[in-house]
């Protein structure tokens, strides 16, 4: 009986010594969260993440890998800059794969580090409203542009659709 006890107490004392170094491979080497950087043109853009203002450009944040975020740049007299930060695999689960197995895989999925968000720096070139607009369908450019009227400008004529 004390044969098998010892034949048994010594891989679980390895695995629960051990098991800490071999898991989580991402948690250790990355972390749950990423710093991504933001800024735009002009800079001073309030940046919103998630809903949450968290400042002006430029700045960096500490964001959460778990989460997808939104993100919403905004300046007076400029159309607003959105976009989302996506989650793309962490490199560092092969390091699980390898050496932690489906612990480690576990504590990274668990704790976010199993994702890394894309992109790292976003950078907004934000466009002043009421100049113009650009777009382009099949083969036609259309050009919109809006001023305001001024008292002093006087009328030479009135454009027509073909």
């Amino acid at each position: 009986m004390k044969i098998m006890r010892k034949e048994i107490l010594v891989p679980l004392c390895l695995l629960v010594g051990l098991g800490p170094v071999l898991t989580g491979c991402a948690t250790i080497m990355d972390g749950s969260k990423q710093k991504i950087s933001f800024s735009s043109n002009p800079s001073n853009a309030a940046v919103a993440i998630d809903g949450k203002n968290v400042g002006l450009t430029p700045l960096t944040e500490d964001l959460s890998t778990k989460d997808i975020h939104t993100v919403k740049m905004v300046l007076a007299g400029y159309h607003p800059y959105e976009m989302t930060l996506t989650k793309k695999t962490n490199s560092w689960i092969w390091g699980n794969i390898i050496l932690g197995g489906f612990i480690g895989l576990g504590v990274d999925a668990i704790t976010g580090a199993l994702y890394k968000l894309t992109p790292e720096q976003v950078t907004a070139d934000l466009k002043a409203k009421g100049l113009s607009s650009t777009t382009v369908k099949g083969k036609t450019m259309y050009v919109t542009v809006s001023l305001t009227p001024d008292k002093s400008w006087e009328k030479i004529g009135t454009l027509q659709s073909l």
